[in-house]
């Protein structure tokens, strides 16, 4: 079986971060170990949620891994609260890496043109040097702004789009893909390879709604699909048609609390997804 680690918090309540990728890189038939990067009592949502950080546990899991020869093909980063944490995930990667696994790296700091109130204007210039060691690096605009030093623009085109993902890669991840592109009418999600120079759209209609959590929900569908073994495209399919059924799902159902949405209503949807 293959085999995932995901790095990043996990909130005991509040459907995001380890609380999502854990059952849906399982549900992808890929077994998923961990590495909590803290312990929250809520998401940050919630008012006077608790906090309990991790970072000192980071590497010396690291250590007691590569010590028993565990092996992974593919990490896979989520939120991390601080630029040292990222400084030891970085670290971590490169004693764990081999030629044969993945790095996919969600820089999960922004979204809507500003940084999340935990982060300094400094982060992602920390957050940056993470990402040029990914072999995948997925984020939404905003964060592909901050990666790459370029103002924010809360209207862009197609060509503002291909030329920041350019910029991202030139700083070395290998493939980008670009969450919640919105330009010239399209919305979907956008592919860059550099090897080939080559993008790739995949269009879906826009929902009328937003809710916590989406983003590590396509993120840890992606991931999973991309090691059962799916083409990067499809893996991207299969990844936005699961979040999007989320949404859908999360909107038509009376009872849906408000933090989060219903992924676990849908993951009969994923499962069917991978076997089409």
């Amino acid at each position: 079986m293959k085999r995932i680690v995901t790095i990043q918090d996990i909130s005991c309540v509040g459907k995001c971060s380890l609380t999502v990728a854990l059952p849906i890189i399982s549900a992808e038939g890929v077994e998923a170990a961990i590495i909590p990067t803290a312990v929250l009592s809520t998401h940050t949502m919630f008012k006077n949620f608790t906090c309990k950080d991790l970072d000192d546990q980071i590497l010396p899991i690291a250590e007691h891994w590569k010590n028993e020869g565990i092996t992974f093909d593919a990490f896979y980063t989520g939120y991390l609260a601080s630029a040292e944490q990222i400084g030891k995930v970085k670290k971590l990667i490169g004693d764990l890496k081999t030629d044969g696994n993945l790095v996919i790296i969600d820089p999960a700091m922004a979204d809507n043109g500003k940084l999340y109130p935990a982060f300094d204007a400094d982060f992602p210039k920390e957050m940056a040097k993470l990402a040029a060691v990914a072999d995948i690096v997925l984020p939404n605009i905003t964060e592909a702004c901050y990666l790459t030093d370029t103002p924010f623009r809360e209207e862009y085109d197609e060509s503002f789009a291909k030329d920041i993902m350019k910029k991202l890669a030139a700083q070395g991840a290998k493939k980008v893909v670009l969450t919640g592109a919105a330009f010239d009418g399209k919305y979907g999600v956008m592919l860059y390879d550099s090897d080939t120079d080559e993008f790739y759209m995949y269009e879906q209609e826009k929902l009328d709604a937003a809710f916590h959590g989406t983003g590590d929900i396509f993120s840890s569908a992606f991931t999973g699909a991309l090691v059962r073994g799916f083409a990067i495209e499809k893996a991207i399919e299969i990844a936005a048609d699961y979040t999007a059924e989320c949404i859908r799902i999360t909107k038509n159902t009376p009872d849906s609390n408000w933090y989060g949405v219903d992924f676990e209503r849908a993951i009969p949807y994923l499962v069917k997804k991978l076997g089409d």
